[in-house]
């Protein structure tokens, strides 16, 4: 089944700008009847056009009117004419005041004029199927849409804009100039001293693509922090200031605070952006031999916690005589240690240090919160460079990826043994259509576009 079976020839309409009442709204019409039907319920000034004699890129001031010439709104027309608009096709968008009654009523005579609704992401799924854009840029408009944070939103804007999907094309046209010569000598099966396909040229180009595509997976980590939150784990003894800690920095009262020890027994979570990056805080159970079989719940979350966070924030009482000063500590090598001292305020802190990463706050009194948010933001590895590479942050990216990497080592091991050209051809092959199937030129189904755009939200 082609992509194209599912580019249908309707005019479609939605409300694109976010649900509920507002000073304005904007509803989007695409299709090849859009002008016409749009030109039924739109009557200009005196002095204006209808849409049809619109220029494309152009506004027009009228008003929306219904079958019995009552006036619905005052608006604004903008006209895109294909192939110069999002989708590629002919758009009309209606900017009107943002009454939710204005909105249904003008959709209703849409609908009444030959439209239809607009299902989730179908806008962008005929800008993807027009030749807009190819699958990766398609989704990274959903992702700018989705993005909370100055990283997260860099990161998409790069994708959309093309830079993913340039260095996947380079990849694949190389690929396929081989893969092409490799299967030629096929056919000259009978002279088998013929090798259009030089194997060290080969065998340099499957180190490079090797080499890119694993730089690209192991950028997945880095990316998956930047759209979900860095995962940040408090985590410490009893009455060490935790939930406090979290109060301060999320900027509300999200945990209770007791003095009562044991007061947390489940996880708690919230996410802030400190300095353009997302951070996703986790506040779980102290640490403590007890009975209590909720609490031992709790703090069995604690240690699931502390697997999943990337960033661990161990919390110490520096206000006790029975402070404990880590020399060691088994963290997983690939965590970020921070090793905090709260409640300095209480005590003189000059005894107090650590060979681990460490700060002095007080996190009632607001005291040090600023050293540590440079700590985290140091520790999370999302810096300038990994905002200018090329950074991976969707999971069906990463796993085609993973597939193309399978891929292109079995022909750097089939090269080493001299495998034959035609079982050589069969992984060149397998790794090109899984580079491809990122951007939409293969493998891109029915099933598997429509399970990506019904993921957009409707009217985009």
């Amino acid at each position: 089944m082609t992509q194209n079976t599912i580019l249908s020839d309707e005019t479609i309409c939605a409300i694109s700008t976010a649900a509920g009442v507002g000073g304005i709204a904007v509803i989007r019409v695409s299709g090849s009847h859009a002008i016409a039907i749009s030109d039924k319920i739109f009557k200009p000034l005196k002095s204006g056009k209808s849409i049809a004699e619109m220029d494309g890129n152009t506004i027009q001031f009228g008003r929306i009117v219904n079958n019995k010439n009552e006036i619905i709104d005052e608006v604004l027309i903008s006209l895109f004419r294909n192939p110069h608009s999002f989708t590629g096709e002919d758009v009309v968008e209606i900017g009107c005041h943002g009454s939710l009654f204005i909105q249904q009523e003008i959709l209703k005579l849409l609908i009444e004029n030959g439209c239809s609704m607009a299902k989730a992401g179908e806008f962008t799924q005929r800008a993807f199927l027009n030749g807009k854009m190819d699958l990766s840029q398609a989704e990274a408009v959903a992702d700018l849409i989705a993005s909370n944070s100055k990283a997260a939103h860099r990161i998409a804007l790069n994708q959309m804009r093309g830079g993913f999907s340039e260095e996947l094309t380079r990849l694949r046209m190389k690929l396929l100039d081989f893969t092409s010569l490799v299967e030629l000598e096929l056919d000259f099966a009978d002279h088998e001293e013929l090798e259009f396909a030089d194997r060290s040229e080969l065998q340099s180009l499957a180190n490079e693509i090797e080499q890119k595509i694993n730089q690209l997976t192991n950028s997945f980590s880095v990316g998956n922090a930047i759209k979900n939150g860095v995962p940040v784990a408090i985590v410490g003894e009893t009455n060490a200031g935790k939930s406090t800690l979290l109060n301060q920095l999320i900027g509300e009262e999200k945990a209770i605070v007791s003095d009562i020890h044991g007061t947390t027994r489940d996880v708690i979570e919230d996410t802030i952006s400190i300095d353009g990056i997302l951070f996703r805080f986790i506040d779980t159970a102290g640490i403590r031999e007890t009975t209590d079989t909720i609490e031992n719940l709790g703090i069995k979350r604690t240690y699931q916690m502390i697997e999943k966070a990337q960033i661990i924030l161990w919390i110490i009482d520096a206000s006790t005589t029975k402070s404990f000063v880590p020399t060691t500590l088994s963290i997983p090598k690939d965590k970020k240690l921070i090793i905090v001292f709260n409640k300095t305020d209480k005590t003189d802190i000059s005894h107090l240090s650590t060979t681990f990463t460490h700060c002095f706050i007080s996190a009632k009194n607001n005291i040090g919160i600023d050293t540590l948010q440079r700590l985290l933001i140091e520790a999370s590895n999302i810096n300038e460079k990994a905002l200018e590479d090329v950074t991976i942050s969707n999971a069906r990216h990463y796993e085609s990826l993973l597939h193309a990497l399978d891929a292109i080592r079995r022909v750097q091991d089939g090269l080493r043994v001299g495998l034959s050209g035609e079982l050589m051809s069969m992984d060149l092959r397998e790794c090109i259509n899984h580079l491809g199937a990122i951007t939409g030129g293969a493998l891109a189904t029915d099933e598997v576009l429509g399970n990506i755009f019904s993921k957009f939200c409707i009217g985009k």
